[in-house]
């Protein structure tokens, strides 16, 4: 990344800003002379969702005070749909983020249903998964009514809307409280989705849904594969996507809908040298062997050192492959130890590593991290 980059700055400029306020003058010459000059004056003060709520904030100056007629100049003022022949990574232009907010702070309480038809517009223009939650909460049986319907939209990024912004733990977004199990059948239709823009996001809600009950989670996806209604490849990886979670933690159902038999009798040989320097990387290797054919999923687990008696647990991929019988696999890594992150900090001291295969412990050792 280079030196200075700003994504504040990227996503929301004069530049972004009086491109929205041009999209308004096409439809009203008279709209605000002082638009661009107000929300500007306050950017170099404000980080990245500060210029989406500040923008707002001005729009409501800017634009008639009557929220249906506000909202239909806003219809006039959209440009084209994004692109509908692609299926993927489609996010489209930050700067219609605020007119989302705008609906929020405007039509929630007395023109919900103006509101989400907006809505409904605004998402295939720019992803509106944050304004829809604040509708979930107020009208819960309104904006579900008009969730079941934007399932089967045309558009994907409206279908991808049903089940992101019904997200229980979406980053950035505000809780919701509807049950998690409420949009499941929303999930049922969309799972067979032909967009992997939608059903990326069916996999990662699901993820959601297994960090507070993974019997519904093994339920859906085992009733997803009965039905046979996705590609099989497809519904694979979002089986995969779904249960990354629950993968990292060994978790027996999960391990068995995919393929895997924590069973299976696979020994671990451990190569790991007595210290690592922190600031370079650490080299290890495993060797790994089982008396029959066996596929094997294998992550290595380091358990960080911190102040005191802290430990944080970490998993990784290390491999995705299969043993064959009584024929010695060896796998090698080299992990970075980067001794400044913005995540966190590695300290001096004995770092465990364990070895995971197929959900259980195949073998363990013990690294002396050194500046």
């Amino acid at each position: 990344m280079a030196q200075g980059y700003s994504l504040k700055d990227q996503l929301f400029n004069a530049d972004k800003v009086g491109y929205l306020a041009g999209l308004f003058r096409a439809v009203d010459p008279g709209f605000d002379p002082d638009f661009e000059a107000r929300v500007l004056a306050r950017f170099p003060e404000l980080e990245l969702k500060q210029r989406i709520a500040w923008i707002a904030e001005n729009l409501v100056l800017a634009l008639p005070g009557d929220f249906p007629a506000a909202a239909d100049m806003i219809d006039a003022a959209l440009p084209p749909p994004l692109d509908p022949t692609r299926t993927d990574d489609d996010f489209g232009d930050f700067i219609f983020a605020p007119l989302g907010e705008y609906a929020v702070l405007q039509g929630l309480e007395d023109h919900p249903a103006r509101a989400l038809d907006l809505i409904e517009a605004l998402t295939q223009r720019f992803s509106m998964e944050y304004a829809i939650r604040p509708f979930i909460n107020r009208w819960p049986d309104a904006t579900f009514d008009r969730l079941e319907d934007w399932a089967g939209h045309d558009s994907y990024h409206v279908r991808r809307l049903v089940s992101e912004g019904t997200r229980p733990r979406l980053p950035w977004g505000i809780g919701i409280a509807t049950e998690m199990a409420r949009p499941m059948p929303l999930l049922d239709r969309l799972h067979a989705d032909r967009a992997r823009f939608v059903t990326r996001s069916v996999a990662n809600h699901v993820n959601d849904i297994s960090k507070k009950d993974v019997r519904p989670v093994l339920a859906a996806l085992n009733r997803w594969k009965t039905a046979g209604q996705q590609d099989p490849a497809e519904l694979a990886w979002i089986t995969r996507h779904a249960l990354r979670d629950l993968v990292k933690k060994g978790h027996p159902g999960a391990m068995s809908l995919l393929g895997y038999r924590m069973e299976a009798i696979i020994s671990g040989d451990l190569d790991l040298p007595a210290t690592a320097r922190i600031g370079e990387a650490l080299e290890f290797s495993v060797t790994l062997t089982c008396p029959e054919d066996q596929p094997v999923l294998v992550d290595y687990v380091l358990h960080f050192a911190g102040p005191g008696d802290r430990r944080r647990r970490k998993v990784h991929k290390l491999a995705v492959t299969e043993l064959k019988a009584g024929t010695p696999l060896t796998l090698s890594k080299r992990h970075k130890l980067p001794a400044q992150s913005s995540t966190y900090t590695l300290h001096p001291g004995p770092h465990e590593i364990e070895i995971q295969v197929n959900g259980r412990i195949r073998a363990t050792g013990v690294v002396e991290l050194t500046r």
